[in-house]
């Protein structure tokens, strides 16, 4: 499994479009086995549910993130968990993993 994580400033990015880069996080049995950050392609509809899906990307963990951006992600055979925290990106994915991840709400509803 494969995990990214838009981080912002060493945190996870709560406006989805607008993050910095991404950590990317492999897994196996529920343990990270590699991490690593890259910048995304410039930001346009449509470009980054392409760019993660050719990075092997299963799951996307992230702040907010509008309607459309979710379809095109699950169009892409991505799962989009929204309502993370402001937080590490290595904490948030070894909440996820951990079954503790707390949710809040989608604050890009648009």
């Amino acid at each position: 499994m494969k995990i990214a994580v838009p981080t912002v400033q060493g945190r996870l990015s709560l406006h989805f479009g607008h993050c910095e880069s991404f950590t990317f996080f492999e897994i196996e049995n529920d343990q990270i086995t590699n991490k690593y950050t890259e910048a995304p392609p410039p930001h346009a509809p449509g470009v980054l549910p392409a760019w993660l899906k050719n990075k092997g990307v299963n799951l996307v963990i992230a702040g907010g993130m509008g309607t459309r951006a979710q379809g095109l992600f699950q169009q892409n055979g991505i799962q989009v968990i929204v309502g993370a925290p402001a937080i590490e990106p290595e904490r948030v994915v070894s909440d996820y993993l951990e079954g503790k991840l707390e949710l809040g709400e989608n604050i890009c509803e648009h």
